[in-house]
């Protein structure tokens, strides 16, 4: 390379790290607009001033007109200077606002400011080793709820569940069905009003997340759904189905926790689990179109989470190569991996335990 070339391409880098510093601020604008319901509030109306935005959304005038100014300038708002209004195009509304469901990639930004939360401690962990424990994300629980609400929302019961052959049918007639690592009972309460004669069972080591998901149960006067705080190494009872939702590769036993899971399926049982939508190899992942988020994901909560109980913080390093791996080793011989349209960051697998003993 010449050195003509060199300065061109450093010119070039410069410019790339420039557009992340403003990217990273529309990141956090974005996750304003979401959690203030602004983007909603303009997909609903025409050109409009700052003061009918802000009067639309409830909000005060002077802090939406500044964010208004960063929408602008990011390319997300159009303006028009001699009426002083701004637009939400329905393009751009397509992807930021509530009614975009799967694709509503606003609330997403939630976790750019989470992350920040905790960066000095990872940063910490680099010179002191350990990691941060899952006690300082106190939002993520909510976000995570919110995040696979809009997904498991609309495509488990009619997407995903038809996934594993068979398993629609049965919840039909009645099953008993454990959800591992259910967070605030979403699925659970999902599924139970889908299938009222099957009884679902749902286990999270978060206290409060299990307060949450009872709640919600007792709101919608279900009596097929028990929560309980528990270890996903130690199940309760057997089962003909096991889901586990973006959580394995959280884990501090990633594999104790799969040999587990297959303990408790009953003969004949299905565990479908879904993960991470990457590769256990490095250089496979360039390109991908999330792979830079994934692994700040990784970086800053998976794998330093896990890391903090002195588990194995497999973070990014889990894939599917090392996702059938471990579920061959743990008593899951049959594995198929599969996935859903508008879910670019999940696979989902469908195993099946190997003959028990008589």
């Amino acid at each position: 390379m010449t050195r003509a070339e060199t300065e061109v391409e450093a010119e070039e880098f410069a410019a790339r790290v420039a557009g992340i510093l403003n990217d990273a601020c529309l990141a956090l604008l974005t996750s304003v607009g979401h959690q203030t319901g602004l983007f909603d509030a303009m997909s609903t109306l025409p050109p409009a001033t700052s003061r009918a935005i802000a009067d639309a959304a409830g909000l005060h005038e002077r802090y939406v007109r500044e964010w208004l100014g960063g929408m602008v300038v990011g390319g997300f708002v159009t303006y028009d200077p001699e009426d002083r209004t701004y637009r939400l195009p329905p393009e751009h509304a397509a992807c930021v606002t509530t009614a975009a469901g799967p694709d509503n990639l606003a609330g997403m930004m939630q976790y750019i400011a989470l992350l920040g939360e905790v960066e000095q401690r990872v940063v910490h962990c680099f010179r002191a080793g350990g990691g941060v424990p899952y006690s300082a994300y106190p939002r993520f629980q909510a976000l995570q709820a919110e995040e696979s609400a809009r997904v498991y929302d609309r495509a488990l019961v009619d997407t995903i569940l038809p996934l594993a052959p068979g398993v629609v049918e049965r919840l039909r007639d009645g099953i008993d069905v454990l959800d591992v690592g259910t967070g605030q009972g979403h699925v659970p309460v999902i599924l139970a009003r889908a299938f009222p004669r099957s009884r679902f069972h749902g286990v999270d080591r978060a206290e409060e997340g299990i307060a949450a998901g009872r709640a919600e149960a007792e709101r919608l006067g279900l009596d097929n759904v028990r929560l309980t705080v528990g270890d996903a190494t130690d199940l309760p009872g057997t089962y003909d189905l096991v889901t586990a939702f973006d959580v394995i590769h959280d884990l501090a036993e990633p594999g104790p926790a799969l040999a587990a899971i297959a303990g408790a399926l009953r003969e004949g049982g299905t565990f479908l689990m879904g993960d991470i939508a990457a590769s256990s190899s490095l250089e496979e992942n360039i390109g991908h179109p999330f792979g830079p988020a994934l692994f700040g994901f990784s970086l800053f909560y998976c794998m330093t989470t896990s890391l903090s109980t002195g588990g194995a913080g497999l973070g990014t390093v889990w894939g599917e190569q090392t996702a059938r791996r471990m579920l061959h080793e743990a008593g899951f011989p049959e594995v198929e991996a599969r996935s859903v349209e508008g879910d670019p960051l999940n696979v989902y697998y469908v195993a099946r335990p190997g003959d028990r003993p008589r």
